[in-house]
């Protein structure tokens, strides 16, 4: 049951790198709403990514 550290830490890079663009994208995301909602009345909604049940 013993991993190899080097593989866990490689592991760990991708997420956070994952998680970096992820954060990245919702910003751009978020400053492009906050540019609509200038230009109408109402704000547009984000896309919801997860399919509601």
């Amino acid at each position: 049951m013993s991993e190899d550290p080097r593989k866990n830490l490689s592991r760990e890079e991708r997420l956070a790198a994952k998680l970096r663009e992820n954060l990245r994208r919702r910003k751009a995301q978020s400053r492009a709403a906050a540019g609509m909602a200038g230009d109408s009345d109402r704000a547009q909604p984000l896309p919801n990514s997860a399919p509601e049940s």
